[in-house]
Parts: C-alpha cells; structure tokens; sequence
C-alpha cells in the first residue's frame, strides 16, 4: 500500500533521518495503518451522530477564582527581580 519511496518522501518532508531498518519498519507500520483505515471505511456511518469523545466527560477542575495569595511577599522574595509589589520582566514588545 505504501511503498519505501514514500516513507523516504514523507521522512525528508519531517526532517527526519532514517536507517534502512526504520525505513523498512515505517514502511511495514504505515502500510497496517493504511489498510486498517480503508476497514473503518467500509462501515456505514451515515446514522452515527459526529462526536469528539467515544464517552460523555465533563471539566473536573474547579473554576478559577481570584483571591489574593496570603504571602504574597514570601513569592515576591524569589523573583530574580522586582519592582515594588510587582515582578519586573524583560521588555519584550516594541513601544509602537
């Protein structure tokens, strides 16, 4: 299905370099991909609602929530460099 001048082509494209070994491995893997995909796409989805998730997930986390941190001079010790209650970073944007 997918021969070694394809995995040479798409190895060059990645800027990948590889031995003859994984040439001929990569060659024998993408194939099994390929023929796997063309199996999925004999099956009729035409009454399969689109998902992301093959299951129902939901977030979780917690929302964000501000608050003020209450040692907040104990993590402005550690910067590198301050400038009053504030961290003090490199200029990294232009004035324009």
């Amino acid at each position: 299905m997918i021969d070694l001048e394809q995995v040479r082509k798409v190895a060059h494209l990645a800027r990948l370099e590889l031995t003859p070994a994984e040439e001929s491995q990569f060659t024998t893997q993408l194939s099994n991909i390929l023929e796997y995909v063309q199996q999925l796409d004999t099956l009729d989805t035409a009454n399969v609602e689109p998902t992301t998730r093959a299951i129902e997930v939901s977030n979780i986390t917690r929302p964000d929530q501000l608050q003020p941190f209450p040692e907040r001079e104990s993590i402005l010790a550690e910067a590198p460099e301050r400038e009053d209650d504030f961290f003090k970073v490199p200029k990294i944007l232009d004035d324009d």
